[in-house]
Parts: structure tokens; sequence; C-alpha cells
């Protein structure tokens, strides 16, 4: 089955859209002013629709961009790897007492006086402590910034007792830029966000939460 053909299916039979997360009973502080709806219409967006699921819709008609999946995982450890391309994700215990922790009455809302994604309302129980990514001899940078935020990552699920994820590497079709793509499985709303590279360099990330 073509895969814009079965993603458009799926998206149209379970409503499978992005939307903010319905806290009734305490405020939601995250923002959307980082989601794939706010990128210009170029060259990422078009490279971004065809692997996001933010971007799913304007998939149709667009070909496929070179995919590295996931060769190893852990419970907190994952390596994505093929030929001169690598990247791994680390997790760590969340240590609530070296955090400054702000509540809506029982809900927590902020981590260290920001908003964040990954079980919302609760203390999260892993963080991202480190992610590299190399490209042959070079090291491509990541600001601790822009993973600082992301708590209670699922570097996996089971599918009929097989470990699979949808993270992954992808690399445009002139060369110039990579992807770096994660989607946390989030029972409260899960989030994707992709770091994006151009020519090697760390030019922002793109996030989208609240997936049903």
């Amino acid at each position: 089955m073509n895969r814009n053909f079965f993603f458009v299916t799926i998206f149209s039979l379970f409503g499978f859209f992005c939307i903010a997360q319905n806290n009734d009973d305490f405020q939601d502080t995250r923002r959307k002013n980082e989601s794939f709806v706010r990128l210009p219409r170029n060259e990422i967006r078009s490279d971004l629709a065809t692997f996001t699921l933010s971007g799913i819709i304007e998939a149709v008609g667009k070909d496929e961009l070179k995919k590295v999946p996931f060769t190893t995982a852990g419970l907190n450890l994952m390596t994505i790897a093929e030929d001169d391309i690598k990247a791994t994700i680390q997790l760590s215990p969340f240590d609530k007492t070296k955090h400054k922790l702000d509540y809506d009455e029982k809900y927590l809302i902020r981590i260290d006086k920001k908003s964040y994604y990954g079980g919302y309302g609760k203390i999260p129980k892993t963080y991202i402590s480190r992610i590299t990514l190399t490209k042959g001899r070079d090291t491509l940078e990541i600001p601790p910034l822009a993973y600082a935020d992301l708590y209670n990552v699922n570097l996996t699920y089971l599918d009929q007792g097989v470990n699979r994820s949808r993270n992954a590497i992808y690399e445009s079709k002139d060369g110039h830029r990579i992807y770096l793509y994660l989607f946390c499985n989030d029972m409260t709303g899960s989030f994707e966000v992709t770091w994006i590279f151009q020519d090697n360099k760390y030019q922002r990330r793109v996030l989208d939460y609240g997936f049903l």
C-alpha cells in the first residue's frame, strides 16, 4: 500500500489530528508557537510533511525522504544509526528536589518556570539527559535547551511482542538538511519533535502535542 494513501486513510478514519490538550481542571501553559502549521511554505515544511503526524494532511503527492530507523533500544537509551550517521537519545530519572515546580492547585504546570511536554500535570519520571548526533566526522550540536522541556519519553512501543518506534533520522533529497525526529506516545497527550539541521548546523525545532 502507498505510504501517503495509508496515512491519509488513517487520518480520515480516525480523525487523527493535533489539538491542545483539554485540561478543564487546570491551566495549560504550553504554546503552539513551534508547531508545524507555523512553518512558512518552504522546503523544510515540505520535508516535514512526509514523516510528521502534524503534517500528514500535506503528505499527499510528496516523495519519501531517506530514513534511518532505530537500530537498538532499551528502556532509557536508543540508537539510530546507518552508514556514517548516528544519533543516541539518553533518558535519566527525574529528581524533583533539583527543580522548581509550579502548580495550579494539585496539577504541575511548569518546571523551572517553563512549560513542559510529556505527562503534563504530573511530576515526570524521566527526562532527556543527552542527545548526540554525528554525521561522518562532524558532531551536530543540539542545544540542551532544545530538549530540556521534554519528559516521560517512551522510546518504543510494543506491537505484537515486537519493539517498534517512529523515531528516526531523515535526510533531505539535496543532502543539505538532516532531521532528527522523536515521537512520544503519552496517554495524557502525545507529542512529536523534529530537530532541524542545515549543512550540519542546528537551526530550530518543530514541536506539536495533544495527539489523540
